[in-house]
């Protein structure tokens, strides 16, 4: 970021602040907590709609969480972190750790760096076409290559309907040609295992796959992601 900015943006200054923490409360009454437990912050906070903060004081609230359910991002001074983190302790908010986390981002269709997307996949492989703008006449990092490189495989959900569990480099089977598992898990709001896979192009949606696992081919089906949302199923 800081070679780009050399290049393209003399004027952008970019500064680490490791003085600072972060502290993500999620779930259907988080809200609710952080409000108790940040006396003042509801004025600020309740209108704040996806990708979007606010400053209080010292602190940055964000409401741009990485699990699929309602809640806010608190970034703090890190010697104030133990403080608030006791004070939603006492409110009830309980610490969960990152195999929830996975879970929940999971069920919400939300990719991880390393396994469903890194640096050899690009945007429109990894489900993330909304995140680019190919239509205007605006220019970007990577626009000239994304046009000049069509997509040949999408990133897909899978829904198990053999016993067995979804994971990680399991092979897809398709009519179409082969894929690969990106993400997999057992999801608890749904009670079966969905996957994450990347499969070629021109496998669509309600489509019955084979996935390898252990020497087996079980079959799975192909569904448009997000699995669930807001602690409910929506396959």
């Amino acid at each position: 970021m800081k070679h780009q900015a050399a290049q393209n943006a003399p004027e952008l200054v970019i500064t680490g602040h490791p003085e600072l923490a972060m502290v993500a409360v999620q779930g259907p009454n988080a809200c609710a907590k952080v409000w108790e437990a940040l006396p003042g912050s509801r004025e600020l906070t309740e209108s704040l709609i996806p990708f979007s903060a606010v400053e209080m004081g010292t602190m940055f609230i964000a409401r741009t969480g990485y699990t699929g359910e309602d809640g806010f991002e608190i970034m703090i001074p890190a010697k104030a972190a133990p403080f608030f983190w006791a004070s939603l302790a006492e409110k009830g908010v309980k610490p969960i750790g990152l195999g929830a986390r996975d879970t929940l981002r999971l069920e919400a269709g939300m990719n991880l760096y390393g396994q469903d997307m890194d640096e050899s996949i690009n945007p429109l492989e990894a489900g993330l076409a909304w995140t680019v703008d190919l239509k205007s006449e605006r220019d970007f990092i990577g626009k000239a290559a994304l046009l000049a490189n069509p997509p040949t495989r999408k990133l897909v959900g899978l829904v198990l309907l053999d016993r067995g569990v979804l994971r990680g480099h399991q092979v897809v089977h398709t009519v179409h040609g082969a894929g690969e598992i990106t993400s997999g898990s057992f999801s608890p709001t749904l009670e079966k295992s969905i996957a994450l896979a990347r499969v070629p192009k021109d496998v669509q949606v309600g489509d019955t796959v084979q996935v390898e696992i252990r020497d087996k081919m079980l079959a799975a089906k192909v569904v448009k992601y997000p699995f669930a949302r807001n602690g409910k199923g929506l396959i």
